[in-house]
């Protein structure tokens, strides 16, 4: 068991010298600071266009004699409503990322432990897992076909 343990500490600190030989950056205190900024913002954005829309949809007493008008206007709702379900899984993602930062497991893989690269948090600051497990979960489903 002690092995086991001792390897993945080996495995662990070679990928960080192999990060730093890349030229990735390692998650410090400035570089949680930046994402964080980014997160807040983000999710304030997301949280002022849910409530516009349902300002939007409550203001309206829209009444259209023409069927095809409020089946149209009906469609546009359901479409604006299935945008904000899916801001409102990503507002999840981003509160849980924010708990990371807080309790200092932000940007390390939930999956294999290494660090996440800082372009793959710039390019997805939610995400929980590297690159690599990415992409085996990724060619795992596609082999499923799911």
């Amino acid at each position: 068991m002690l092995f086991r343990f001792t390897l993945c500490l080996t495995c662990v600190k070679r990928q960080r010298l192999t990060n730093e030989l890349r030229g990735d950056v390692l998650m410090d205190e400035n570089m949680q600071e930046y994402f964080k900024d980014i997160l807040l913002k983000r999710l304030e954005e997301l949280i002022d266009e849910a409530e516009k829309t349902v300002a939007g949809m409550t203001d309206t007493e829209e009444t259209f004699p023409d069927p095809t008008d409020r089946a149209t206007l009906e469609s546009d709702r359901n479409f604006m409503l299935r945008i904000r379900d899916r801001e409102r899984k990503l507002i999840v993602k981003i509160r849980e990322a924010l708990e990371r930062i807080e309790d200092g497991n932000f940007g390390v893989c939930e999956l294999c432990g290494d660090d996440i690269g800082i372009d793959r948090l710039k390019a997805r600051p939610v995400t929980t897992h590297c690159i690599e497990c990415k992409r085996r979960e990724e060619a795992s489903e596609k082999a499923r076909g799911t």
